[in-house]
């Protein structure tokens, strides 16, 4: 959440119409440079890193940072309008690659880095002159970062890291990455940090990149970190205290994954809507078969629940709360929403949904990984589970 936000007037909870404005400037940007590219960049395995710098330039990459770290100054709301807006384009693995860089790798800069880290990471990530990427995913340790082995040790004012990184989005040219480490020997959570560690340093390394079902537009990679010394002043936050800080994290990476599976089941719905009202069988277009009409009806009732529910604990997190219960469910019901209404896109398209020419079946790939990244369906359960006291 960004410090001393811009505050606006709201006609509604949520958006006034300034972001009524920005949702439309960022959907004129995703219409007209993004969406007729996404081909390209899907057949490519990646994104063109120049995208990153336009969309720094547009001020995009920082629009609810505060004006003295190089961003817009708006409220988190219109981190929420840039989530559903890029989901829109067809494609889940550039707006994912825009959310890592937004969403994950810098929140904790400006939460717990100093002023000259800002200057050094947060500054230039926003301009897009800079790539972030995370690391928490590890070989054997996904979900249970509490128990991640990639290990730093002090020497004298540096610090020696070792280990490797897995499911790494951004990880073949990022910059830097905001790294999750054991700073020491005690067990779980106690004993890890984070650091900011540059790609350019020595003994850093992307073993390979990553090729995945979906989410193709985006790079992915595994990174090796053999003996690459950084700086203490890389520390980022408090040494033994990053599991709190990459837990806070993790709050608004479910947050805005949530937004963007709306934005994309919106988008996915809107080309089966339309496709139903031109198609015809037996003599007249299918959305007049109730079977049809029906499920797009569903289709649509999910995603407004969703939405509704995402929007609410937005505002939320946006106040200044935490609500990790109410996240974990946002995150749950809009990874499993989005999958559900590309499957059933694909059942109203029929065989021509199956063809890699239908962005449909595109966003029913990319869609899947919204069960996996940034927590599982299993351990949101748990998250809920504890929280209800079960």
């Amino acid at each position: 959440m960004a410090k001393n936000a811009y505050k606006l007037k709201r006609s509604n909870p949520y958006f006034t119409e300034e972001h009524n404005q920005l949702r439309k400037t960022i959907r004129q940007f995703v219409e007209k440079e993004v969406t007729p590219f996404v081909d390209e960049w899907e057949e490519a395995g990646e994104y063109p890193r120049k995208m990153m710098k336009r969309m720094g330039d547009l001020g995009f990459l920082g629009v609810r940072y505060p004006e003295e770290v190089g961003g817009q100054g708006w409220d988190y709301f219109a981190a929420v309008v840039l989530a559903e807006e890029l989901g829109r384009c067809g494609a889940g693995g550039f707006p994912m690659a825009v959310a890592v860089q937004t969403d994950m790798a810098t929140p904790p800069i400006l939460e717990f880095g100093t002023r000259e880290q800002q200057e050094r990471f947060l500054k230039p990530a926003i301009l897009g002159d800079k790539i972030a990427a995370i690391g928490i995913s590890e070989p054997n340790h996904g979900s249970d970062v509490a128990n991640i082995q990639t290990r730093a040790y002090r020497d004298g004012d540096e610090w020696v890291i070792n280990g490797s990184k897995t499911y790494i989005t951004n990880g073949p040219r990022a910059d830097f990455v905001t790294l999750v480490t054991r700073t020491s020997d005690e067990p779980g959570y106690k004993g890890i940090s984070l650091f900011l560690v540059e790609s350019d340093r020595l003994g850093f390394s992307v073993s390979k990149k990553l090729d995945k079902v979906g989410m193709r537009s985006s790079d992915t990679a595994e990174l090796i970190f053999d003996n690459v010394r950084v700086p203490h002043a890389n520390l980022l936050g408090e040494e033994g205290n990053g599991f709190a800080h990459i837990m806070w994290e993790l709050q608004g990476e479910r947050m805005i994954g949530a937004a963007g599976a709306i934005g994309m089941a919106e988008y996915v719905y809107e080309c089966a809507y339309e496709y139903a009202k031109r198609r015809k069988a037996f003599q007249k277009t299918i959305n007049q078969f109730q079977v049809i009409s029906h499920l797009l009806v569903e289709m649509k009732t999910e995603i407004e629940v969703c939405r509704e529910l995402t929007y609410a604990t937005a505002l939320r997190f946006a106040n200044g709360e935490v609500p990790s219960k109410e996240i974990s469910m946002s995150k749950l019901v809009a990874a499993k929403m989005v999958h559900w209404v590309s499957d059933r896109a694909i059942q109203i398209f029929g065989g021509s949904g199956y063809m890699m020419d239908n962005p449909v079946q595109r966003i029913w790939r990319d869609s899947r990984v919204y069960r996996i990244g940034g927590g599982t369906d299993e351990v949101m359960k748990e998250i809920i589970s504890k929280q209800l006291e079960l």
